[in-house]
């Protein structure tokens, strides 16, 4: 049985947060890029509809891992790198003047959900913690 503390539960609603925001920026992604100071242009608001697509797919993922009956360690693992890789993603395009400063708010917000989700993701890949054997590590 799963332990549902306190990051459990904090995951569960980044992760729900995540697919919403993703479905925000699929959806509106000219909206989203004027929340974060960047340009829209037809191509900005292509791509940053993908980007949004992608947050979707990487919040659903977690949000399954963390409410199926068993442990995922593996998609976990590819959760918190996901984040990580939007941290660098959205701090590389601030420091090339892509995004206003508002969008290291962003950023920073990934890179601490990122550590979260490999946090948990530690808790969980052990043996005795009912993670599966063989899991990333």
């Amino acid at each position: 049985m799963k332990r549902k503390d306190w990051l459990y539960w904090l995951l569960l609603i980044i992760s729900v947060v995540t697919v919403v925001s993703g479905l925000v920026q699929m959806i509106t992604p000219g909206f989203v890029l004027g929340i974060v100071g960047g340009e829209s242009t037809p191509t900005s608001r292509h791509f940053f509809g993908i980007v949004g697509m992608f947050m979707v797919l990487f919040g659903g993922l977690l949000l399954h891992a963390l409410t199926s009956a068993a442990h995922h360690p593996v998609a976990v693992f590819w959760a918190a790198l996901q984040k990580i890789g939007a941290f660098a993603a959205v701090s590389l395009g601030v420091l090339r003047d892509l995004f206003g400063p508002l969008a290291l708010g962003v950023a920073g917000f990934d890179l601490l959900t990122g550590l979260l989700i490999f946090l948990y993701w530690r808790s969980i890949r052990r043996p005795g913690a009912g993670g599966a054997p063989g899991g990333p590590r």
